[in-house]
């Protein structure tokens, strides 16, 4: 499985990540979005089992910052640019699903956390 996020963070940190389980991979939707709670956060969990690049995992934030309304999770998958996205369902900006930026307001983002499958649990890296 891919873990781009999860390299992305690791090399900027020197500390080792602790492990947080969030779901079961049972929990998961192919091609869509689940929200689990962590921390005060909810965190959007996308599951790409049949992608050209392998299996996927993402966990980014729910919160859409243009409008304030926890729906990311309810976004549409899809790509552009090359880069896997998901569309905010409510005013339609796109986020890459591997660091949290927005497309078309390089002033949003949204907070990615590393993610993995160990055995069927779906854990996050917390620091």
């Amino acid at each position: 499985m891919s873990q781009s996020n999860v390299v992305r963070l690791d090399s900027r940190s020197n500390a080792p990540a602790a492990w947080q389980t969030l779901c079961s991979r049972a929990d998961l939707v192919a091609n869509s979005g689940v929200v689990a709670w962590h921390d005060g956060a909810q965190v959007a969990l996308f599951h790409l089992p049949d992608n050209a690049d392998g299996e996927q995992l993402f966990a980014i934030e729910n919160r859409d910052p243009k409008s304030g309304a926890n729906v990311i999770g309810r976004g549409i998958v899809g790509s552009l640019k090359g880069e896997l996205v998901i569309a905010s369902p409510l005013y339609k900006q796109h986020f890459r699903l591997a660091d949290g930026s927005c497309l078309e307001y390089p002033e949003q983002s949204l907070r990615v956390w590393p993610v993995r499958l160990n055995g069927d649990a779906v854990e996050i890296a917390v620091a």
